[in-house]
């Protein structure tokens, strides 16, 4: 089930649409314009393996453990 008021509110009121342009929009397009899915995806276990292994930490590295003294 559609909800049309809450859709209408979220484009005209809250984009700022005029009625005319409201219901000249696809769904899809008045999803980009929400920015729904626009999230950014969670961080899987592959992707944190790739990032540790392109920015190890260790000797020289300028991650949060190193000491800020010498």
């Amino acid at each position: 089930m559609i909800d049309w008021p809450g859709l209408m509110r979220a484009g005209i009121a809250g984009l700022r649409l005029r009625p005319a342009e409201f219901w000249a929009l696809t769904p899809a397009e008045l999803r980009v314009m929400l920015g729904v899915g626009a999230a950014v995806p969670p961080l899987s276990r592959a992707r944190l393996e790739e990032l540790a292994a392109a920015f190890p930490d260790g000797e020289g590295g300028h991650g949060a453990g190193r000491s800020g003294g010498a």
